[in-house]
């Protein structure tokens, strides 16, 4: 893989990050695309999942929006975290929905990137609606242990 190649970039990135991201992988989520500043990733409404008024929780929403902006933002082979992020949630998500989590990157400068996440159903309804603001730190994606 050559470094020159931005797909095959995100793509190691993802690769990388995901073998390491246990939070993602133990809810179930799915990298289904990723390339240079955006991602794709889904997540089935589980039984754990539901509250009180017998929808998804709020935080299991967020939380796969913000994992959809981690791949997104880390697309690049630098390590970046979130500075911040809002969520509006638009519909609940039911037990046994599949949940797509598309992630854009609408600016990068910079140390800092702003990226719009939106949740949609099965039925393409959307969920919910993030925004996210990065800040690169030391460091590569790929190679964690050389951040210092």
């Amino acid at each position: 893989m050559s470094d020159h190649d931005p797909q095959a970039l995100a793509e190691a990135c993802a690769a990388a990050m995901f073998a390491r991201d246990r939070a993602s992988q133990k809810l179930g989520m799915r990298i289904e695309s990723v390339g240079p500043g955006r991602a794709v990733l889904t997540m089935k409404v589980t039984a754990d999942m539901i509250q009180g008024h017998g929808s998804c929780h709020g935080g299991y929403l967020f939380t796969l929006a913000d994992s959809a902006f981690a791949f997104a933002c880390n697309s690049y082979d630098r390590a970046t975290v979130a500075s911040g992020c809002t969520i509006d949630y638009m519909y609940g998500a039911r037990e046994g929905d599949l949940l797509t989590a598309t992630a854009e990157e609408r600016a990068r400068g910079g140390r800092t990137g702003v990226y719009d996440i939106t949740l949609t159903n099965q039925d393409g309804r959307t969920v919910a609606l993030f925004r996210g603001r990065s800040y690169e730190v030391r460091g590569t994606v790929r190679n964690p242990e050389d951040n210092s």
